[in-house]
């Protein structure tokens, strides 16, 4: 189970930051993604235990990028046993507030960024992964009780959802499989404004828990998935938001 090469996106903060923290704990050989945060991601190689960890980088909106930072991790760590598609970006672009021009560029760049740059990664990852490899999406709860002041944020989600299943079957006859987890709101420093009263109480008050996500919560969530263990699990879409959306 350990060992293994680990491809995480997003991996320089907040929930990527857990899980490739999480990863290396039990052994395996972690690459750090990230777009525009090179001090944090050396910051996290400095931090992981273990050897064999790298730092790669690309804007996951360029294809271009993609393929040469997939190609770089692979290099780094002997190829890539798992991917994890981590990686997004958040918009705020309500309908009622946006010029066309702004509301075309909000729709194109989260979902070139989140759809179509893991749909990327994953094309990318899967030629270097070996028979047994794992793929593990991070979607989102926005993807079933809607995104309204971020739409696009919400559709790219549900339709990572549907990506993650499409190769769950695509990929079974070689042995990968592919799973997804939807977290609801996460401690981070992402959503740290959010969380601040009086909003943050109420965000809080969703969960019959009080209390929202921590991030190594997701990390060991989505390392199960991960695991030879877990290939049962292949195409399921993991709900983790602490009972504040049920469907």
């Amino acid at each position: 189970m350990s060992g293994r090469g680990v491809l995480v996106t997003g991996a320089s903060r907040g929930i990527g930051r857990a899980i490739s923290a999480a990863f290396a704990a039990q052994g395996d050989r972690v690459a750090i993604h990230h777009r525009d945060s090179a001090e944090e991601a050396d910051s996290l190689l400095g931090e992981l235990p273990g050897r064999g960890h790298t730092v790669v980088r690309a804007d996951l909106a360029d294809p271009g990028e993609v393929r040469d930072m997939v190609e770089a991790a692979a290099g780094a760590l002997g190829g890539i046993d798992v991917l994890v598609n981590n990686a997004g970006t958040f918009l705020h672009h309500p309908i009622t507030e946006m010029s066309y021009e702004e509301w075309q560029q909000a729709w194109r760049r989260t979902l070139d960024v989140n759809l179509v740059g893991a749909a990327n990664a994953a094309w990318c990852a899967l030629q270097h992964m070996p028979e047994g490899g794992r793929i593990v999406n991070v979607s989102s709860r926005g993807a079933f009780r809607g995104e309204p002041e971020s739409p696009a944020y919400g559709a790219s989600k549900a339709g990572m959802n549907a990506l993650g299943q499409s190769l769950a079957i695509a990929l079974a006859p070689r042995g990968i499989a592919v799973a997804t987890v939807a977290p609801g709101f996460v401690e981070t420093d992402m959503t740290n404004e959010h969380l601040k009263p009086p909003r943050g109480d109420a965000i809080r008050a969703q969960s019959p828990f009080g209390r929202v996500a921590r991030p190594e919560e997701i990390a060991a969530a989505v390392v199960y998935l991960a695991s030879p263990a877990a290939e049962w699990a292949s195409g399921a879409v993991l709900d983790l938001n602490g009972a504040s959306y049920l469907r």
